[in-house]
């Protein structure tokens, strides 16, 4: 069925009894690039000093494992969460690239949109969004300044302060509600059931595919990890599910029965039908909740990008009622005109030609799969050069292992994060995985950078060389930096 373009496993037979799925019964503006610095020096200041408290506060990666600070936070502001529906998505890659898919949808179909997404790529602006495009540094500053008395109340009465997260979440849920918005959409930092965003109760929720990741807060397997994942499924709200492994299938599933959700699973009740590399994206035919959508110009590459379309169709779908309340489609024209604005800086973009430079944020092996298969289809490269510069926390090997068939050599280095693994530490790893003589070392990202720029064009001006950028979110932002984008 519409299944049949990708090879990953549809086999859901592991429904729980009971269980109830979602059938059919019979763009909005072009989003904002990633915003730079305030060119007014007082604005540019003010906000320094927020981003300076801010990392006052444990950063993203030292949690204490409750909604206790951030429910606290949410009571002495009024609960405004409260006051608009929202979609909150989950799941361990594709989260961000759903998001602004799902937020350009609802914006083509004239709906106010808040969109909260982590983490961000150059500006600390970008994680809170408003029709389309990240807010002012004005209104970030304002939202702060608003709401820092609270903050410091709840700080005060709790064993630990509120975090640098939790912070920015109460910021995101008291500006929509300020906007106010017609519709929330929120990406959990980590996790689920006691991520900050978890207060919560969004009619749909969203699971991108789950892989291995963050293995020492969420668990060794992927059944663990989705248990944690699952605490965003509320009482009697629709689930949309991304393909999954088996084992997580049935623990989301399972959840899904003990609250009386609705679920509707890719590759059974939606999903891609088929697609074919276009022009600077991808041509695809998308089952929806509702029938077929032809023709829809994704400018994505990749067919991960491809999945998550069909997902975040099939959540607006969901949202309005498409496959319950209504058996009708959604408007095909402005399906096409949603999706053909969608934008995701730092996935798989390309911000440099001759050579081509291509930046890309996965940080994970699942993800660097993924990017490794999207960059085979979508570029005709002779010669790829990596530029790796990944966090200590996370699975590096595994990292280098997804890129080493794609890539003639890799240039380590680091980015300026507290988190970032050290060079020559990376460097050892990737020796074992590439070879010594395939491993060049650059510390400073703008020496690898030019390294990688220089290798790749030693095949000459026509060869088809080519950079890619990988590795972490804020590797690629720096380097998106460094080449004069934002």
């Amino acid at each position: 069925m519409v299944a049949a373009e990708t090879d990953r496993d549809p086999d859901l037979a592991v429904i729980e009894a009971g269980s109830r799925t979602l059938r059919t019964q019979g763009g909005g503006p072009q989003q904002a690039d990633v915003p730079g610095r305030p060119e007014d020096p007082e604005v540019d200041r003010a906000l320094r000093e927020v981003e300076a408290e801010l990392a006052t506060r444990w950063g993203e990666t030292k949690l204490e494992p409750s909604v206790t600070r951030i429910a606290a936070l949410m009571d002495v502001l009024g609960e405004p969460q409260r006051t608009y529906p929202s979609i909150h998505i989950t799941g361990t890659n594709g989260k961000t690239s759903t998001a602004r898919m799902i937020e350009a949808l609802l914006g083509a179909f004239h709906l106010r949109t808040g969109r909260y997404t982590s983490p961000h790529v150059q500006s600390i602006t970008e994680r809170i969004s408003l029709d389309g495009a990240p807010i002012s540094a004005e209104r970030f500053i304002e939202t702060y300044n608003d709401i820092k008395p609270y903050v410091e109340m709840v700080d005060s009465q709790q064993e630990y302060r509120l975090s640098f997260f939790e912070v920015l979440t109460g910021m995101a849920y008291a500006a929509f509600a300020d906007a106010p918005v017609d519709v929330a959409v929120v990406e959990v930092g980590m996790g689920g059931s006691w991520d900050a965003t978890n207060v919560i109760d969004a009619d749909v929720a969203v699971v991108t595919p789950i892989d291995l990741d963050h293995t020492d807060r969420l668990g060794g397997t992927t059944a663990e990890i989705a248990g944690e994942k699952s605490g965003i499924i509320k009482q009697d709200a629709t689930v949309i599910l991304a393909q999954q492994p088996v084992d997580a299938a049935q623990v989301l599933l399972k959840k899904a029965v003990e609250v009386d959700a609705t679920v509707a699973r890719e590759g059974l009740e939606f999903g891609v039908v088929a697609r074919q590399v276009a022009v600077g994206g991808q041509l695809l035919t998308l089952r929806g909740l509702g029938g077929e959508y032809g023709e829809v110009y994704l400018p994505l590459h990749g067919p991960y990008q491809a999945h998550n379309a069909a997902v975040a169709l099939a959540a607006v779908e969901a949202f309005f009622g498409v496959g319950s309340q209504r058996p009708e489609s959604l408007d095909i024209d402005t399906v096409r005109k949603a999706f053909a604005a969608v934008s995701s800086p730092g996935r798989l973009e390309v911000v440099r030609r001759s050579p081509t430079v291509v930046l890309d944020a996965a940080h994970n092996p699942a993800g660097a799969r993924a990017t490794a298969e999207a960059v085979g289809e979508a570029f005709d490269f002779s010669r790829l050069i990596g530029v790796v510069g990944a966090s200590g926390d996370k699975n590096v090997r595994g990292l280098l292992e997804a890129f080493e068939p794609i890539f003639a050599e890799v240039v380590i280095t680091q980015n300026s994060s507290h988190r970032a693994m050290d060079a020559d530490e990376l460097a050892a790893i990737a020796v074992e995985v590439f070879g010594e003589d395939r491993v060049q070392v650059e510390p400073r990202l703008p020496d690898a950078l030019e390294a990688a720029i220089t290798l790749a064009e030693e095949e000459g001006e026509f060869a088809g060389g080519g950079v890619l950028v990988t590795g972490s979110v804020i590797t690629v932002g720096e380097a998106r930096l460094l080449l004069g984008r934002g």
